[in-house]
């Protein structure tokens, strides 16, 4: 592979084939790239912007050189954002994550430390005990006995720690920051992805149904990349594409402040938990039920009204059945 043709293709506005970008991924694993060229090429497709088979082709090289998570359940879900809307908002995703788990569903949350805001899932996670691991068995066994497993991402894309440096140096996003979403070791066959733009949902939309999996993609039109409550929000699933306000789903619209994550880990954790335990802010309540509600909708292969999701969602906040979840993942995982 010679990188001055593929990086003069790209100045060039030539898209790469799928092919083409996994076997460029394979190569940076294995150390047949400079990093001066790597940054290049980072920084040309920036510049250009990546297509669906581009950044379809890093995922199957992600994938292919990274630690597989086979799960014993056939369907779960993925809650996840893709980061950088630069909110700070308090752990919504990963608290989501444990509301779904304690409606009786399964969850296999992909996550990794806070890049852009002041607790990311691993972080809320960590504070908390939890030891991540890789080890199918434990991870089996937290899936089956509370519905819900936790991979660290770290322990998992082992391509993404041959680019961490240069995507440190460089200092603005690159397709990798897109590429956290799709990695999931687990490949569920559900997700709900959170998006900071309507150029990414439309992306995403796109490699979904490359894809081929159930899918729910969400942006606030305030640039927020997840149901913020703060305005209207826009969902696009296999089966529709939708703008909703925060009324129309019996919703007051949230405050900005109200989604703040707080100063440090500390403090992130403190809301997560509040929220878990339903004695936390009404507007931090109603956007957890809010986004586990539309992921609930994609598990239900969305056959279900997001209404009736969402009493699904409230219930198991109000029971202490998400509560009940939480405190079994923590006595398993620690």
């Amino acid at each position: 592979m010679k990188m001055k043709d593929i990086l003069g293709r790209i100045l060039n506005q030539e898209k790469l084939q799928r092919e083409e970008t996994r076997e460029i991924l394979l190569a940076i694993t294995k150390g047949e790239i400079p990093d001066e060229q790597i940054a290049a090429l980072l920084t040309a497709i920036q510049m250009r912007g990546i297509t669906v088979d581009e950044l379809l082709g890093f995922r199957d090289g992600i994938l292919e050189t990274g630690v597989p998570a086979i799960l014993s359940a056939d369907r779960y879900i993925d809650v996840v954002g893709t980061g950088g809307d630069r909110k700070n908002t308090f752990n919504i995703s990963t608290t989501s994550c444990f509301v779904i788990a304690g409606a009786g569903y399964k969850v296999a949350k992909h996550g990794n430390y806070a890049a852009t805001s002041t607790s990311g899932a691993s972080n809320v996670i960590q504070q908390h005990g939890v030891k991540f691991t890789a080890d199918i068995d434990q991870l089996n066994r937290s899936l089956d006995e509370c519905g819900i497993v936790y991979l660290h991402a770290q322990l998992f894309a082992k391509a993404m720690k041959f680019v961490g440096h240069i995507r440190k140096a460089l200092q603005f996003p690159t397709f990798f920051n897109l590429l956290g979403p799709l990695v999931n070791p687990a490949q569920p066959k559900c997700q709900l992805l959170g998006v900071a733009n309507l150029d990414q949902m439309r992306l995403y939309n796109n490699v979904y149904q490359k894809i081929g999996i159930d899918y729910g993609i969400v942006n606030s039109i305030d640039g927020y990349d997840e149901i913020s409550l703060t305005g209207d929000f826009k969902v696009t699933t296999n089966h529709y594409e939708r703008v909703f306000s925060p009324q129309q789903l019996g919703f007051d619209i949230a405050k900005p402040e109200e989604l703040v994550a707080g100063a440090n880990e500390e403090q992130a954790a403190a809301i997560f938990d509040s929220v878990l335990e339903n004695r936390c802010l009404p507007a931090q309540k109603n956007i957890v039920l809010a986004n586990a509600a539309f992921a609930i909708q994609v598990l239900e292969g969305g056959e279900k009204p997001i209404e009736e999701c969402i009493d699904i969602a409230r219930i198991s906040i109000e029971s202490g059945s998400a509560l009940n979840v939480f405190r079994k993942f923590v006595e398993i995982n620690s």
